[in-house]
């Protein structure tokens, strides 16, 4: 099918949103529907992703795929590819992925209503689907077409398992705001960063060249250091001397240190539980709040931001903390 086809069957535009590329490729995403249409070059549709809140409903056998608690639906694959003799793979998320269905799966934070009548967002995981023709069917997400919806590369891969470190077993780490998180201050370059963290080497280390899309010539500028040992990512700026310096820390929700903010635990805590937590303290002092792009209860001041980070059918808590020269 064709764009033009694929609106005609969806009943309309139904337009919510999308994206052009310089080689022809491009997707169109269809909010009303809770799909995302993603086309090769020449306007053919080679995949549809089903948003896990939004989308329709989708049954391959007997097995339900989308908006479903994702550790049931794996099984419930296992058992169907192995009927069936077909092979289950793990995608980049520690999904299930079998070629011989073009199915690859995904999953998404779960959100309900509340007695406002707004939407809150739960401590809980449901499933999505990457649907995919027979050329993408190998490995959707290195697919040209798919890394224009999104690229996955610098996000780092999972086996399909989410082990925790107890809190107990954690280090504590002082944060004083928009000067340190722990032994970590904001200003160091890459080399002060590793010899705080005991001299530990980078996991992995995410960067770019300045006109990446234009050519890979020029300084390439280091943007990321993941430390496994210490649980922490550090983030920097290129400054206009070329040195890269530590303008941001997350720490890892599963494996990081714990820190504080007023007595409350930041990291690896249930969302529900620290949205509660951080609303009352705001209460109780009078205090602003905002709130993140993904539900997250913030203390109105630091420059803190408080994502999650799954942990198998749930998610738990993964704060990142800002300098002061840091744009969030």
């Amino acid at each position: 099918m064709d764009s033009d086809e694929v609106k005609a069957a969806l009943g309309g535009p139904l337009y919510g949103g999308g994206q052009v590329a310089a080689d022809g490729m491009f997707w169109d995403s269809y909010q009303k529907t809770g799909l995302t249409c993603i086309y090769d070059r020449g306007m053919t549709l080679v995949a549809v992703a089903v948003d896990a809140l939004e989308g329709p409903l989708v049954r391959f056998g007997e097995v339900e795929l989308v908006g479903r608690v994702p550790s049931e639906v794996r099984k419930e694959i296992h058992d169907l590819a192995r009927q069936q003799g077909a092979e289950v793979q793990v995608n980049w998320s520690g999904d299930p992925e079998i070629a011989a269905w073009g199915v690859s799966m995904g999953t998404a934070q779960e959100w309900r209503l509340c007695t406002e009548g707004g939407l809150e967002r739960k401590d809980t995981l449901v499933t999505s689907v990457l649907l995919v023709g027979p050329g993408l069917a190998h490995d959707p997400y290195a697919a040209a077409p798919v890394r224009h919806w999104q690229d996955v590369s610098e996000r780092g891969t999972n086996p399909g398992a989410w082990p925790v470190t107890p809190d107990h077993g954690r280090p504590r780490w002082e944060w004083v705001p928009l000067r340190q998180v722990g032994p970590l201050r904001f200003g160091m370059t890459p080399p002060q960063v590793a010899a705080a963290l005991d001299g530990e080497i980078p996991a992995g280390r995410i960067g770019r060249f300045p006109f990446w899309f234009y050519t890979e010539d020029g300084q390439w500028d280091l943007g990321e250091d993941r430390f496994e040992k210490a649980g922490v990512s550090a983030h920097y700026w290129t400054y206009q001397d070329g040195v890269p310096r530590l303008g941001a820390v997350t720490v890892h929700g599963r494996t990081g240190p714990q820190v504080h903010y007023a007595g409350i635990p930041l990291v690896g805590v249930t969302p529900s539980t620290l949205d509660a937590a951080v609303i009352q303290h705001a209460e109780e002092h009078d205090l602003g709040l905002r709130f993140s792009p993904s539900g997250a209860a913030v203390p109105d001041g630091p420059k803190l931001a408080l994502d999650t980070t799954r942990v198998g059918d749930t998610t738990i808590s993964e704060p990142t903390f800002y300098g002061e020269d840091w744009e969030m």
